[in-house]
């Protein structure tokens, strides 16, 4: 593990800082972009040798290519890439403009192009995974959620996608998380007093809200070299809320 490297886009706070935390914790060499300096800065409280955090946009062509480079100079190499960064802006669409949605496109979707891009040279070396964070709004929406959920479809779509493309050397899988209390996982100038009430949890088939603990779960499954025949594929984690019928009685 100690020479295995994993990139993580997002990983200042939430998902993505769960996953950098079991993935340094793992013994991992983790690399990591993010726009909030703030975020990025508490990161340092972890093992700091074997972490590499870089500020930047994920939507932005130069900020990738530099990220990409700057991880490869300090660590040598990438084993695995996971596409987490994400942003929503929900609005009535009249009120959307085509800024807001192209913006939300390029940092949810267009990302992954990028990173793919730049990265795969590498992964291929390491015979790697790119493992992308989709989400169920792919799949069923709530009210003026267009641009976050036409980006989220996107991401399963580009995950096939890239399956293909980059085969054999390197799989490409996806993971669509449904919800998930990242309460304890943001930073400390943003953690919020939010108590998850009782009808929330039973809700969900499974019992109760998801937690980043989940999905770092699946990635730990998606990047294991054991797992190595699982390539293209979409695995939802929303504790069975997309299969639950819904009636008003």
């Amino acid at each position: 593990m100690k020479n295995r490297t994993i990139a993580i886009t997002g990983g200042g706070q939430g998902i993505g800082k769960a996953i950098v935390f079991y993935f340094l914790k793992e013994g991992f060499n983790v690399s990591v972009i993010d726009t909030d300096s703030s975020s990025l800065e508490e990161l340092k409280d972890f093992d700091t040798k074997k972490l590499l955090t870089f500020c930047g946009d994920v939507s932005v062509e130069k900020d990738v290519f530099e990220w990409v480079k700057l991880t490869i100079n300090k660590f040598e190499r990438v084993n695995i890439l996971v596409n987490n960064a994400a942003i929503a802006i929900n609005k009535p669409i009249i009120d959307l403009s085509y800024e807001e949605w192209q913006k939300v496109i390029n940092v949810n979707l267009g990302s992954i192009f990028l990173t793919s891009k730049y990265f795969y040279p590498h992964l291929s070396r390491t015979e790697g995974s790119i493992i992308n964070l989709a989400s169920t709004r792919a799949f069923q929406s709530e009210k003026n959620t267009e641009a976050y959920s036409a980006s989220k479809g996107g991401v399963v779509s580009i995950t096939h996608a890239l399956a293909i493309s980059l085969g054999p050397s390197v799989r490409v899988n996806c993971i669509s998380p449904g919800w998930i209390d990242t309460t304890e996982w943001r930073k400390k100038s943003d953690k919020k007093v939010y108590s998850l009430r009782e009808e929330d949890h039973l809700q969900h088939p499974a019992g109760r809200v998801g937690k980043p603990e989940d999905i770092v779960n699946m990635i730990k499954f998606l990047s294991s070299e054991e797992n190595s025949f699982v390539t293209g594929a979409n695995f939802i984690i929303d504790g069975g809320m997309t299969k639950k019928m819904i009636y008003i009685e």
